[in-house]
């Protein structure tokens, strides 16, 4: 991936003396609090900023930013001897809707605080809340034993391990995202059908359309910008008020916190302006799916070569990177629930929609599952197009890290890259063809236990049968439009 200016994150002197001497893109590693000179220097850059209250969160395993505000005196002790969190985050749905079948937490244990640790390098100012700021939570025991349960820490244990083997990863992920005219009490009111989208007609590449939005576009971008995510490309997507959103590739940690923060960015700077934004897989059966590409490539440690280009190699591909695909390849459908989790997820992968229905990769084919990009040292990387906008960033990106690393350390070869329309291959393994499918390949499947821990696994399967059980109980529309007259 190219070298291109870095977005300007708001961090603290401290933060910025950490980050000093890391590679281009290197995540910022801020002060462990632990003593009072750390804690008055985000005393002072507090106040020099005008901050009044603090916002802290962490991202549940569906993906959704649960957090609070506390005081400033709150946050700083907090910054120096870590807070609790109710880990009910960890034993409820999207709706609030407690699980019956977790282990992690529940009844049995009576919903106890967690303890969090602030991560101080992630320290934002909210560019529409000026004086707040926001900061990353860590789940971890007191002894700093991460919290397995948590995505994010399972996105550093890959990271860690990813490192270790020599190998600095750096992604970046692109949205795809619906925006419609409604409020949530709107969306409530219409029982969440015919909704108006910000603009009429598919209209791909307008430039038109995001003129006529430019208030609302500006402000996405500049937002998101402001507040550290780093928007390289932003444009209209085929479909009545869709939009794709590239956020600038980094250290895979600091990429995923960027990833997972941009859709509640997006949601929140929508809301301010009356409009709703939508992440969901797939809206409507005859418009396209919302994708959540994420581009990816491994550098050493020094973050000077890209180890994925081999300029003697065929179309450039490095060994690493032949082996890299391999072992995704060979993993794509036990890990599909990782990153199709949700019952819509499915409803995308549709032949001829630009999204994947078979484990294939290609050179420069869309058509494909994973997709090698560039040719020359700069720019050579794949980008992984199985996953969705509905995915969870950190999950989705740990899954695929993992699965490429055993693939080169078990040397796997892929199959022979698909030339032409991969929807239109009869000897390429099919995906998972519902939620209820890939979360009984997941459980069953040794290496995802092996690369990504069992405490995980078993918690993200038991959240997964959860979400299939509430879905196999619902009375749709399609059904009650189908039977309850004529049948």
């Amino acid at each position: 991936m190219p070298n291109r200016p870095k977005a300007k994150v708001l961090t603290h002197p401290a933060m910025a003396r950490r980050a000093r001497g890391k590679s281009p893109g290197a995540p910022a590693r801020g002060p462990a609090a632990r003593d009072a000179t750390n804690v008055d220097t985000l005393r002072r850059w507090l106040d020099e900023k005008g901050i009044r209250k603090v916002k802290v969160g962490a991202v549940d395993v569906d993906g959704v930013w649960r957090g609070k505000y506390i005081s400033v005196e709150k946050f700083l002790s907090a910054a120096k001897g870590g807070l609790g969190f109710c880990d009910v985050v960890f034993g409820w749905d999207l709706s609030d809707d407690l699980l019956d079948n977790t282990e992690v937490t529940g009844w049995h244990t009576g919903y106890p605080d967690t303890h969090a640790k602030v991560d101080l390098s992630t320290g934002r100012v909210i560019p529409w809340e000026p004086d707040t700021a926001a900061f990353l939570l860590d789940f971890v025991s007191p002894d700093g034993t991460p919290f397995e349960a948590s995505p994010r820490q399972l996105l550093q244990k890959v990271a860690a391990r990813a490192r270790s083997l020599g190998y600095l990863p750096r992604f970046g992920a692109e949205y795809e995202f619906f925006i419609f005219k409604e409020q949530p009490q709107s969306l409530k009111d219409k029982g969440y059908q015919d909704l108006t989208p910000l603009t009429p007609g598919m209209f791909g590449y307008s430039w038109l359309r995001t003129s006529l939005n430019a208030p609302l576009v500006h402000a996405l971008i500049d937002g998101c910008n402001d507040f550290g995510l780093g928007i390289e490309g932003f444009h209209t997507e085929t479909g009545p008020g869709v939009f794709e959103a590239a956020i600038r590739y980094d250290d895979i940690e600091k990429s995923a916190d960027k990833a997972a923060l941009f859709k509640t960015v997006v949601k929140e700077i929508c809301a301010r302006h009356g409009v709703t934004a939508c992440f969901m897989a797939k809206v409507h059966a005859k418009l396209p799916g919302c994708s959540g590409h994420v581009h990816q490539s491994l550098w050493n440690l020094e973050g000077e070569r890209n180890l994925f280009h081999d300029a003697k190699a065929p179309h450039g591909m490095s060994r690493r990177l032949r082996h890299y695909i391999g072992g995704q390849v060979a993993l794509m459908p036990e890990l599909t629930a990782l990153y199709w989790p949700t019952i819509n997820s499915y409803k995308r992968s549709v032949e001829n929609t630009w999204a994947p229905t078979t484990v294939t990769w290609g050179r420069e084919n869309r058509t494909t599952a994973i997709r090698v990009i560039g040719e020359n040292a700069k720019a050579m990387r794949l980008e992984y197009r199985q996953l969705g906008a509905d995915m969870n960033a950190y999950i989705g990106m740990a899954a695929s890290l993992a699965a490429g690393l055993w693939g080169i350390e078990n040397e796997v070869e892929p199959p022979e890259p698909c030339e032409a329309n991969a929807y239109a291959r009869n000897d390429a393994r099919p995906l998972p063809r519902s939620l209820k499918d890939a979360v009984a390949l997941l459980k069953d499947s040794a290496r995802a236990r092996e690369l990504l821990g069992d405490g995980f696994v078993d918690h993200f399967v038991r959240t997964r049968e959860w979400e299939v059980r509430q879905y196999e109980r619902a009375v749709t529309n399609w059904e009650l439009e189908r039977y309850l007259e004529l049948i």
